[in-house]
């Protein structure tokens, strides 16, 4: 007799890369704020993009395909995640949009490129360097792969809520998000954060991804930037509306709003 065959939750059926992606990832913004950002700044429109921690290589996919005289560069430390990347993004790309990427796997502190008119650190994930003196080395290497009028754009995110312990749920068609900072040591800023998912069926994807991270400020990112050898660094706030909300547009200023949670980026120049 045939035993039946367990049917699996929406959590042990799903794909934690995948879920990633639609909850965490626009890039088709991100491209676009990469572009106005550097035309902006340099008066041309960027061609080459190397993406720092690129994970799936979402972000150098998007951008490839943006424009058929675009290359990107990708380099993740995880061979996992860049297998998953060139199975799920690659194979969808014309042997033309191929010959454009190129995805290492290796440590950002040592694998050395060609120049890029833009490298990026995305999603924070920079902060897994603790010290002043290793984001300052890293800092460094990313300098080294820009060209003389390269940007290096990177994000980061703060408020009075950044320092708190909590959970922030976000609804998505099939699934909720939940971003969960779970410890934040104020002595040394040390910050401990899980992504985890719930599904309608009830189940859960528990600490899908975890990190370990310092939680910098932004004077100590700016400050740290220009000891490695930046001659300028700009911080892009996000505009805002007469009632608060923000409209995803992003502009240099002098100036923050002291909100209990914002996301900003930085723009660094040689």
């Amino acid at each position: 007799m045939n035993q039946a065959v367990k049917k699996l939750s929406l959590a042990e059926s799903s794909d934690k890369h995948w879920l990633y992606e639609k909850s965490v990832q626009d890039v088709e913004v991100e491209v676009e704020l990469l572009t106005t950002t550097y035309e902006a700044v340099r008066g041309k429109k960027p061609l080459s993009l190397r993406e720092d921690f690129c994970g799936t290589a979402n972000l150098c996919r998007e951008w490839i395909q943006s424009d058929n005289k675009r290359s990107a560069i990708g380099v993740d430390i995880e061979p996992s995640v860049l297998e998953w990347g060139k199975i799920n993004h690659m194979t969808k790309l014309s042997s033309e949009e191929k010959l454009r990427l190129k995805l290492i796997e290796g440590d950002v502190l040592s694998s050395d490129t060609e120049k890029v008119d833009i490298n990026v650190a995305m999603n924070f994930s920079y902060w897994l360097f603790k010290t002043r003196k290793s984001l300052k080395e890293y800092f460094i290497q990313a300098k080294k792969h820009i060209k003389d009028d390269g940007l290096f754009i990177l994000d980061c995110f703060g408020g009075s809520e950044s320092f708190e312990v909590l959970k922030e749920k976000t609804k998505h068609k099939g699934f909720t998000y939940v971003w969960h900072q779970a410890k934040y040591n104020p002595i040394n800023a040390d910050y401990t954060c899980h992504i985890h998912f719930k599904f309608p069926d009830g189940s859960k994807m528990k600490k899908a991804f975890t990190y370990e991270w310092r939680l910098w400020t932004l004077p100590e990112i700016q400050e740290i930037l220009l000891e490695a050898g930046f001659s300028k660094v700009d911080v892009y706030w996000e505009d805002e509306d007469k009632k608060g909300n923000g409209l995803g547009t992003y502009n240099a200023t002098k100036v923050g709003l002291p909100d209990a949670g914002w996301v900003t980026y930085l723009v660094a120049q040689i």
